[in-house]
């Protein structure tokens, strides 16, 4: 074990490693036997790498949506109107 190794820190690494498999604030309360919100969230943590994945996520779902917009905006122009763009 390295040196300053705690058998309690793995409670921060198992929970911050089930919430980003997917495991919900309650599912990770189930794992670790706790009954709070506010105990729980004590041992989960963020890094700029989870940070990074969660902005790719929320930039994958603005560009799904804005091409969802403009392909209905396409389907209601008239046949004048596309045309004209060509």
């Amino acid at each position: 074990m390295p040196e300053g190794f705690r058998f309690y820190d793995l409670r921060h690494t198992g929970h911050t490693l089930s919430t980003r498999s997917g495991a919900t604030l309650k599912d990770s309360m189930a794992r670790a036997g706790q009954s709070s919100e506010k105990a729980a969230l004590i041992y989960q943590h963020s890094d700029d790498e989870r940070q990074e994945e969660v902005a790719a996520g929320l930039d994958a779902t603005v560009q799904k949506a804005r091409a969802a917009a403009a392909r209905e905006a396409d389907e209601k122009r008239s046949g004048t109107d596309l045309a004209r763009d060509e």
